[in-house]
């Protein structure tokens, strides 16, 4: 018994070892690949003493909440401070709880498994090994807990120290930026200079940053100056440590105030960080735009004789004029460009006759041989001004063209005369007048051409002149060129404008009228071929003025204008006739009329209508294109026009008058006016009042039997309007079943538009509804029965459209008075019926008793008969 005991012992301990074994083997393995692990960055660190740093503390693989908590110590030598905890206010060290204290240092939560200790300002104490440990939440503990990294302060040895550059530089110049920047050399510390600028209220634009791994950095903005060689970098590290970047041609955009930053690097991880950033303002460099200080000017004198030699001076003034090339041009009258000088001294001409020099620096003279009065206008010299850049490329920095001066050319004085003469006037109207236009004294000017233009003043009523009117000319080419106002009558040919020798020219009036009486004047121009082919006029003559009038008494015409019928209320219609009358008018004379009205005093005068003399009806400012059909100008007589408006508004309202003219057709094709006269003023003035409306109810019959039609009219009457177009209605009709009673119901109704509707009803009689006329509507009733004995009465709401807007507008509604309808009462009706329905019955009653009799007295009858007898023997008579 004692050995089985202790062999099954041993097995039993051999099997609990196998048991642990593998335990621990497990246990093991599971802390190595699930652990928790804290981490910081890869150290050591370096920071700059002044300078803010952060140490970031991440926690991953753990167990229990997700928030996890942090502490943080710090450990100098053999010596370990707490420095501050994530959820235990009192754990930092009694020497650093007043920097915790102040926030110069803190514990920022990034999220729940990662913190950043943060401290504002480093200082040279803080340099040591930092740890961050994380309280254990895990149920095994496995992995790290904490982790260090060693972090080194330097001291705050750099220094930033510009050079002030100049303060302005001309366009094209170089811009200086001087950065002397030094600092204690630190193994592992990398130095980076950039240089900005910042123009007006813009950001800051980076120009150029060297470092800190020895790389360039060009800003966006500048990459093609760098590309071109505009930007240059000198270094001069071994002695001062000075910095310099060079800006060369600078333009007005480079104007600001330039930045020098320097920055200190440490490579952590594989990637740059900055440690420390200073920046100082090396000053504000203003570009002094070459077109700012850029002026041209022409001196010389500019009266010249014909013949003579023309020299004009350019004279260019420029800062820094010595490194411009200049560009010159000559122009006349601002667009013709006589000859052109190149900033390399080429010269462009467009004729022998002109020449440019440079007779000193700025100085360029333009000289013309033998002037002509073709020379004379407005000359201007054109400067463009060129700077060179860096890398040899030319740009244009400015272009400035002098003020143009007047060169007078003298020319030779004509000796010829101008006479206007009328060797045919005009006795009555629609007669020739000519007039003839001289010149004397020609013969020394074969060379030159003449033209003429004619002109027209009317006499004014105080005796002077009422204003010069273009008629037409005819130009050096023999061209004739009329003005606008008598273009018609230049193209119809009822004007002539020719020339009938070398030095004599007519005017033709084919057929004068009033508007020709007035004073005429012509005017010569010479001309002379140019040396460039064009003719340039030379001089001019006038002629005195000539009075032209009628020989005879000028006709005369009058318009009389007068009430035919007036507009009394709106919607009336309104009528004027406008008669003329002719005197001294020959035969042929054709009259036009045109209706102006003014719609207030001291208004301006608007045309409404107008007729022409071939019958032709224009309406000219007549607006109202709804009202066209209401306004109507026809000729009633020869010499006699009627005027109508119908259904006026108050729009229409004011003043209105005739305008009749004259017309005849002298060459028979176009119809010309002789002259016009218009009437006195006729008044349309009404006060603006609504139509009245009334209404009243009527039927065919008072009293009517059982099932008979009735007929109820209701009937609209309007007044103080006569257009009843514009006007609609909404009627109703309405019942009351007892007399005098206030209690009615609505029957039927009809809207303006045209839409019936009727109540629902319980009887067998009907009602319907008829409109008969613009003012007239009718209730039928069918089957009249006792319900509709009673008082009835319609009402009317009138809606009234705007002639102007085409908005309806509602009215009051119309009440009518009541009419009484009674229905008869009928012996026989009321009676027939049950008559009708007792005999029936009676009939019916009675021959359903004789067949229910006879069919009873059928049954029985055949029951007894049918009965079989009893089978019993007969008695023995003379046993009975």
């Amino acid at each position: 018994m004692c050995e089985k005991t202790g062999g099954v012992s041993l097995i039993t301990h051999r099997g609990d070892m196998r048991t642990f074994h593998f335990m621990i083997t497990f246990f093991f393995s599971m802390g190595l690949s699930v652990g928790r692990r804290v981490s910081l960055p890869a150290g050591p660190l370096i920071r700059v003493e002044g300078e803010a740093l952060s140490l970031r503390c991440e926690v991953s693989d753990y167990q229990g909440p997700k928030e996890q908590e942090f502490e943080w110590k710090a450990t100098k030598g053999s010596e370990t401070i707490q420095v501050v905890s994530t959820f235990d206010s009192s754990f930092p060290d009694q020497s650093l709880k007043a920097r915790v204290f102040t926030g110069d240092i803190r514990v920022e939560r990034i999220d729940e498994s990662t913190v950043e200790l943060r401290i504002k300002e480093a200082r040279l104490t803080d340099s040591g090994t930092f740890t961050c440990n994380t309280p254990s939440t895990d149920s095994v503990i496995s992995g790290n807990y904490e982790a260090d990294v060693l972090l080194r302060v330097i001291p705050n040895t750099l220094a930033v120290v510009p050079e002030v550059p100049a303060p302005s530089v001309h366009e094209g110049r170089l811009i200086n930026l001087h950065c002397n920047i030094t600092r204690n050399f630190t193994e592992g510390i990398y130095l980076s200079v950039t240089w900005s600028v910042k123009k007006d209220q813009s950001l800051e634009q980076d120009l150029f940053t060297f470092g800190p791994d020895s790389g360039l950095t060009v800003g966006k903005n500048f990459i093609q100056r760098y590309a071109d060689g505009e930007m240059h970098l000198h270094l001069h590290l071994d002695t001062t440590g000075s910095y310099s970047l060079v800006l060369s041609g600078a333009v007005p955009a480079d104007q600001g105030v330039y930045v020098c930053t320097a920055k200190q690097w440490t490579r952590e991880q594989g990637t740059w960080n900055r440690i420390q950033e200073k920046a100082k303002v090396i000053g504000e460099v203003a570009v002094i735009p070459t077109a700012e200080s850029l002026t041209v000017q022409v001196l010389d004198s500019t009266i010249f004789n014909t013949g003579d030699n023309l020299n004009l001076t350019c004279l260019v003034s420029a800062d820094d004029l010595a490194a411009l090339g200049l560009e010159v041009t000559w122009l006349l009258n601002d667009t013709q460009v006589l000859t052109h000088f190149s900033r390399d001294g080429v010269v462009a001409k467009t004729s022998d006759i002109f020449s440019i020099n440079r007779v000193g620096e700025g100085e360029f003279r333009l000289e013309i041989h033998s002037v002509e009065l073709s020379d004379m206008g407005l000359y201007s010299c054109r400067v463009r001004a060129w700077i060179q850049q860096s890398w040899g490329k030319w740009y244009q920095a400015a272009e400035k063209t002098s003020a143009p001066v007047q060169v007078v050319i003298t020319p030779k004085d004509p000796a010829f005369t101008v006479t206007l003469t009328s060797p045919v006037i005009a006795q009555y109207l629609g007669d020739p007048t000519e007039l003839l236009c001289q010149v004397s004294n020609i013969s020394h000017f074969w060379g030159e051409r003449l033209s003429v233009s004619w002109f027209y003043s009317a006499a004014s009523s105080g005796g002077g002149q009422g204003g010069n009117d273009v008629i037409a000319s005819l130009n050096e080419k023999g061209a004739v060129i009329p003005s606008d106002k008598y273009r018609d009558r230049v193209d119809s040919g009822l004007i002539l404008v020719t020339r009938i020798e070398p030095a004599t020219f007519k005017l033709r009036l084919l057929r004068t009228t009033n508007a020709d009486v007035g004073e005429y004047v012509c005017r010569v121009t010479t001309w002379t071929l140019t040396r460039h082919g064009i003719w340039k006029y030379t001089s001019e003559h006038h002629a005195p003025a000539l009075k032209v009038s009628l020989a005879s008494k000028g006709s005369v015409i009058g318009v009389i204008a007068r009430h035919n019928r007036q507009a009394t209320f709106s919607g009336s219609t309104f009528e004027m006739n406008c008669l003329a009358k002719l005197k001294n008018f020959s035969e042929g004379v054709a009259l036009s009329v045109i209706i102006l009205v003014q719609y207030g005093v001291g208004a301006p005068t608007h045309k409404l209508a107008s007729l022409s003399p071939d019958l032709v009806l224009k309406l000219e400012d007549w607006l109202e294109s709804s009202r066209q059909d209401g306004l109507s100008l026809v000729k009633t007589g020869n010499t006699e026009f009627l005027f109508r408006i119908q259904s006026v508004q108050m729009m229409d309202r004011g003043f209105y008058s005739c305008e009749v003219a004259a017309w005849t057709k002298p060459d028979g094709n176009n119809w010309v006016e002789i002259m016009k006269g218009e009437s006195n003023k006729i008044q349309i003035n009404f006060e603006h009042t609504s139509p009245s409306f009334d209404l009243s109810i009527s039927s065919d019959t008072t009293s009517v039997y059982p099932w008979e039609m009735v007929k109820i009219d209701c009937i609209i009457g309007v007044s103080g309007t006569s257009n009843t177009d514009n006007i609609a209605y909404e009627i109703r009709w309405y019942q009351s079943h007892l007399r005098g009673s206030d209690s009615f119901i609505l029957l039927a109704s009809v809207d303006r538009w045209g839409l019936v509707s009727k109540s629902p009803r319980n009887d067998t009689s009907d009602c319907s509804l008829e409109r008969l006329g613009t003012q007239r509507f009718v209730l039928t009733i069918h089957g009249t029965q006792d319900s509709d004995a009673g008082e009835y009465y319609c009402t009317a709401t009138p809606w009234i459209r705007s002639t102007t807007t085409a908005d309806w507008r509602k009215e009051p509604e119309i009440i009518s008075k009541r009419a009484f309808l009674s229905v008869k009462f009928a012996l026989w009706d009321s009676m027939k019926l049950p008559l009708l329905y007792g005999t029936c019955t009676s009939l019916s009653v009675g021959l359903f008793s004789v067949i229910l009799g006879l069919l009873v007295s059928l049954c029985c009858c055949r029951n007894k008969t049918d009965t079989p007898h009893t089978r019993v023997k007969l008695l023995n008579p003379q046993t009975d």
